[in-house]
């Protein structure tokens, strides 16, 4: 008897141990924009980890309490998208859309590595350039050169550490340190292709995952991009054909647009859309295509686009300029360049001579030029052959599309689930754009595919409320008179 109450012992000090460490693992805070406490907490990680003595990092998390106290044992873990977006501060943007996965569940939010709080790899700020410098891609190849002399000399500052992979042993480190023994995953955009790989790396820590915006690891970012551009500008023409309102303000459009870009190089008069202030630029066809991919992202933006191109074609950019600062602008979803580069120049980039996708007849291979430019110069983290091998999983997975996506649409998720196989579920939702969980009833959708009991109640969610939705109709200037 005596032993056994020994190892008894043992085992409640090691349990009280355990509690302790979790119990200490974060400390109560308050982030901007969100009203009630939280919990912050961080993990020192090696930058290099074949090398655990030399440099380390802290990996910042954020911890958003169920409100319920019966709450569920796993977290929903929200890993964000860009490549360089800070989840800490994504996180004010989110919770109104995730607030009954809270009432019973944790949700995390960690910095990857690169981004946020964990050893930024921030560049200069460009929100207040001229528009000339902001979009120019010598103007931005040079700033790049800039902002990798200014990164290398960080104690962080080696940027072959910010791989995907390296990023989600940090993540699992953090689960640890939380205390979980499984969690679920909520990716978006990038935030997929680091979900795919935390599934490769720790299958069965993993209870659900729901994808939206399917990247996966062997996409070839800079390829891709040309391809899935040219595609969601030609659904833009063809709607506007198929759309009598459309089709009678603007029966010349496609001829307009192919004008405008035989008119380019021009130098064109247009006012900032921050500052109001007039700014003379010379505009080039990489400069164009730029303006008219932002909007491509939402539909609601993209239905501004016939009237944008018209104006345009008769000499007013306003339209255009305004639009492509439309998507992405406000300080959450800035993206770490720095972080961005590393993981483009070290996963997409050994592979572009061999990617198959075609290039945009209009978009060409402008991004492609840049990106192999700035990856000549920055180091290069290694990336094993099995990050592209996405396999077979056990536990359920949502992947969701939209179909007018300009950048992750549908060809990528399917592909995906095939080879996740049959616990995996794709979902299309023709008239959305990059991101689908933003429509009201998909986040209904997203909580009962976490919230379900079985595994194969899970994957039979009905998501006819979304994939019936309507394509925006065209936009129409106040003013009317369009350009023909």
């Amino acid at each position: 008897m005596k032993p056994r109450r020994r190892h008894g012992a043992r085992l409640i000090v090691a349990i009280a141990a355990l509690l302790t460490q979790a119990a200490f693992a974060s400390t109560a805070c308050r982030v901007e924009g969100i009203p009630n406490e939280l919990q912050c907490g961080s993990i020192l990680r090696p930058l290099d980890p074949a090398r655990p003595a030399g440099p380390k990092i802290d990996i910042h998390y954020l911890v958003v309490p169920a409100l319920a106290r019966n709450k569920q044992p796993d977290p929903l873990l929200i890993l964000a998208g860009g490549p360089g977006q800070s989840a800490i501060a994504v996180a004010p943007l989110l919770l109104p859309r995730l607030q009954r996965l809270n009432n019973r569940r944790d949700l995390v939010f960690i910095d990857q590595r690169g981004t946020g709080r964990s050893a930024p790899l921030q560049c200069a700020d460009e929100s207040q350039l001229p528009i000339a410098q902001a979009l120019d891609p010598a103007a931005q190849l040079q700033r790049l050169r800039q902002c990798r002399e200014d990164l290398s000399l960080l104690p962080h500052g080696d940027l072959r550490f910010y791989t995907t992979t390296l990023a989600m042993q940090d993540f699992d480190a953090v689960r640890q340190q939380l205390g979980a023994d499984r969690w679920n995953l909520l990716g978006a955009s990038y935030g997929t292709r680091a979900g795919l790989e935390y599934l490769r790396l720790f299958p069965d820590q993993v209870r659900r995952a729901a994808l939206d915006g399917v990247a996966p690891p062997d996409m070839v970012l800079p390829a891709s991009f040309s391809t899935d551009g040219q595609a969601a500008l030609e659904t833009v023409f063809k709607a506007c054909e198929a759309e009598a309102r459309c089709a009678e303000l603007y029966p010349r459009l496609r001829r307009q647009w192919a004008a405008l870009l035989q008119s380019l190089p021009r130098n064109i008069e247009v006012n900032n859309p921050l500052t109001g202030a007039p700014e003379r630029l010379t505009l080039s066809r990489d400069l164009l295509l730029r303006m008219v991919r932002s909007p491509l992202y939402a539909p609601a933006f993209a239905a501004a686009l016939p009237a944008a191109i018209a104006s345009a074609a008769a000499g007013r950019f306003e339209g255009l300029i305004g639009l492509s600062g439309a998507i992405g602008a406000g300080k959450a979803l800035k993206l770490a360049m720095g972080m961005h580069f590393s993981v483009i120049c070290a996963e997409d980039m050994p592979r572009l001579k061999g990617a198959s996708d075609p290039p945009g007849g209009d978009f060409g291979n402008g991004d492609a030029q840049l990106y192999s430019q700035v990856c000549k110069e920055w180091p290069r983290g290694e990336v094993t052959a099995d990050f592209y091998n996405v396999a077979a999983v056990k536990s359920p997975v949502l992947l969701l599309s939209g179909g007018a996506d300009p950048v992750t649409p549908p060809r990528h998720g399917e592909r995906v689930a095939k080879a996740l196989g049959p616990q995996a579920r794709h979902i299309v939702v023709p008239a959305a754009g990059h991101g689908v969980l933003g429509l009201p009833c998909m986040r209904e959708l997203l909580f009962r595919f976490i919230d379900a009991k079985q595994d194969s109640e899970a994957l039979a969610q009905d998501a006819s409320c979304a994939t019936g939705i309507p394509r925006p109709g065209v936009f129409t200037p106040v003013q009317g008179g369009a350009s023909r």
